[in-house]
């Protein structure tokens, strides 16, 4: 039997017990004869004594719990304002050291030590910024309720992936707190304005900008007001890494300018391409042939041809690439003519329905969403031999031409669709791979219009898209890195070390309960790009300063705690009373049994006394007490 148990029983034989005394009291003064009975008064004090000698009893055996040991622990934490700290009863109030200083509480130096000296806290209510890292296990098992306090004015949200591919498009999101009406500017490593965003009522942002050169990248994130004032600018550090180059069989049925500049960008974006250009005759342009087989295809992570080189395949040929599909190769069909009806029953096999194609129309891409001065940063300066001066205007966007396939089916993806929202390339997934359709047949137009940007983003996202995937091993490592506060690194060997930024090296510290995860924590002392070293390979991380983006960091602790008292179930305030009720240290019983002892002994003296009793009832009394004279 559990304590609640004990306590339910020894409250229900002591509650019988006080209404047996009850009972037999009244049932005397009932039974006496009417010249014995007592005063109403008497009876009546007699009958309610019963009761309150069972109830200090029962305290005696089981005390109150201390409200304020099972209460609720109020923690302030970084802009905890005075209007939210108003002690509750029953509550003891904390500061940590993050809290104003003209908060009042008793100040600790974090949250583990607040609830060892208050053991038999059961719910937490956390007012301002929220809970740093270091006390968030802390609160682990606890009923968390947060108010947070006011996201300040500026950037509180900027979200960008941790590595880009070089030569990579990517896109920042985040949140601007304070600046409806303004905007938010996106800044290449040189201080170019690559995009903008006009921000709203609700002030997110989405920007985008290429990640043109390996290395550690600088972006930065700018906030204006209405006024074109700036609020606040966020460094957006980006490492852009140089990955194994994706390997491309390229097979075309003859040559062509789209060939040509398909090639000279494959080249620019560091692609290793093999390519056939059939000529007639059995002559072939382009580099040495290969067979085209299971093993030559598993040496490929994508192939792009042409509808004519689909039809010059031999069975065999076409039956190992069509494995080699199934099995996580990506295939790309230009069509670039009508497709005859063989292909297009072999199309269908994969869930294809083009049509004929034999039709061309024209296709106007979409308009950038980019002013004049974003568009001209990310042209560039140009080449050497084609320089571009930055005051030229930016060349507009030339019309293609496309054949006409059916790629509106709900089962096919859109590689890229036209100002109308129309696709001209599509792909679906077959087996492990990918197969698409590509009806552009002069994106080289592009180029000659001084726009190889936009070619090389076609071309790329296509690639990028349909290539065989190919798994990098890479530590997860926290994001919002900062000085001073752990950082937890995981997917990494208990020889790997952390080279800062001033050339120190340092451990990373194993942590036993991470089981598989392979984690470790980390310390950082200065604020900078860091590296991951293990073996030969080496990761690039940020660490900010303690102070740096203070919108970010409130944004972050606002978010992990508020994640915590969901988790939690704090916002449940009458589950985590009533739990701590249950669990609270109770009080001294030596009170309780001092008042117990007082009421019997009363209640002994006032039973034996003449107070209230009948005329009889006293004399019989006096009788016994004179003959013992």
């Amino acid at each position: 039997m559990n304590a609640a148990n004990w306590d339910m029983a020894v409250a229900g034989a002591l509650a019988v017990a006080a209404a047996l005394a009850m009972a037999r009291t009244v049932l005397r003064q009932y039974r006496a004869e009417p010249s014995s009975r007592s005063r109403g008064w008497r009876v009546v004090a007699l009958s309610l004594a019963q009761p309150l000698v069972a109830v200090s009893l029962y305290f005696v055996l089981f005390p109150p719990r201390l409200p304020e040991q099972a209460g609720t622990l109020l923690v302030a934490t970084a802009g905890a304002g005075e209007e939210a700290w108003r002690e509750a009863a029953g509550e003891m109030r904390v500061a940590l050291p993050e809290a104003p200083p003209a908060i009042a509480g008793a100040r600790v130096p974090d949250l583990a030590s607040a609830l060892r000296r208050y053991p038999h806290s059961q719910r937490l209510r956390i007012v301002g910024a929220g809970l740093a890292p270091r006390d968030r296990d802390a609160a682990g098992g606890l009923a968390v309720d947060f108010a947070p306090a006011p996201l300040p004015r500026g950037i509180v949200g900027a979200w960008a992936p941790a590595r880009v591919g070089e030569g990579e498009a990517f896109t920042v999101r985040g949140q601007v707190e304070g600046a409806n009406g303004g905007a938010v500017e996106l800044l290449d490593p040189a201080g170019q304005r690559v995009d903008r965003a006009a921000l709203g009522a609700g002030a997110g942002f989405a920007l985008e900008a290429v990640a043109r050169v390996a290395g550690r990248a600088g972006f930065v994130v700018r906030a204006v007001d209405a006024q074109q004032r700036e609020i606040e600018r966020v460094a957006l550090p980006v490492s852009v890494e140089a990955e194994p180059p994706v390997r491309v069989l390229l097979l075309a049925g003859a040559p062509g300018p789209e060939l040509k500049y398909l090639r000279r960008w494959a080249s620019d974006a560091g692609l290793k391409l093999h390519t056939q250009i059939s000529v007639g005759a059995g002559l072939q342009l382009g580099d040495a042939p290969l067979r085209i087989d299971a093993p030559t295809l598993a040496g490929f992570d994508a192939v792009v041809l042409d509808e004519r080189a689909w039809e010059a395949l031999a069975p065999a040929q076409r039956a190992a690439l069509m494995t080699a599909l199934r099995g996580g190769l990506g295939v790309l069909l230009r069509a670039t003519g009508p497709l005859s009806p063989g292909v297009r029953a072999q199309l269908r096999e994969f869930g294809l329905e083009p049509g004929a194609g034999d039709d061309g129309s024209t296709v106007r891409l979409p308009a950038e969403g980019f002013d004049e001065a974003a568009l001209r940063a990310r042209l560039g300066p140009g080449s050497v031999d084609a320089p571009r001066s930055p005051e030229q205007a930016p060349p507009a966007l030339p019309s293609l031409t496309r054949r006409v396939l059916a790629l509106d089916a709900p089962a096919l993806q859109p590689l890229g669709a036209d100002a109308d929202g129309k696709a001209f390339a599509a792909w679906r997934p077959a087996g492990q791979g990918r197969i698409a359709l590509w009806g552009l047949s002069d994106s080289f137009r592009l180029v000659l219009a001084g726009r190889e940007v936009m070619h090389a983003r076609l071309w790329s996202r296509a690639l990028s898209a349909l290539a065989r995937p190919r798994a990098i091993a890479r530590a997860d490592i926290g994001s919002d890195a900062r000085v001073g506060e752990r950082v937890r690194v995981c997917g990494v060997d208990a020889q790997a070390k952390i080279a800062a930024p001033d050339g120190a090296r340092a451990d990373v510290l194993p942590d036993p309960a991470a089981g598989p995860r392979a984690c470790a924590g980390f310390w950082p002392t200065v604020a900078g790009w860091h590296s991951l070293e293990q073996g030969e390979r080496r990761q690039d991380f940020y660490v900010r300063a303690a102070d740096e983006a203070p919108g970010l960091r409130a944004s972050e602790l606002r978010d992990a705690t508020a994640a915590l008292a969901l988790g939690s179930g704090g916002s449940a305030v009458t589950a985590a009373a009533n739990a701590a009720a249950q669990t609270g240290e109770r009080g001294s019983p030596w009170p309780w049994f001092a008042a117990w002892l007082a009421l019997c002994a009363a209640l002994w003296w006032f039973e034996r006394s003449r107070l209230g009793r009948g005329a009889a009832a006293a004399l019989a009394q006096e009788e016994p007490a004179n003959s013992g004279r």
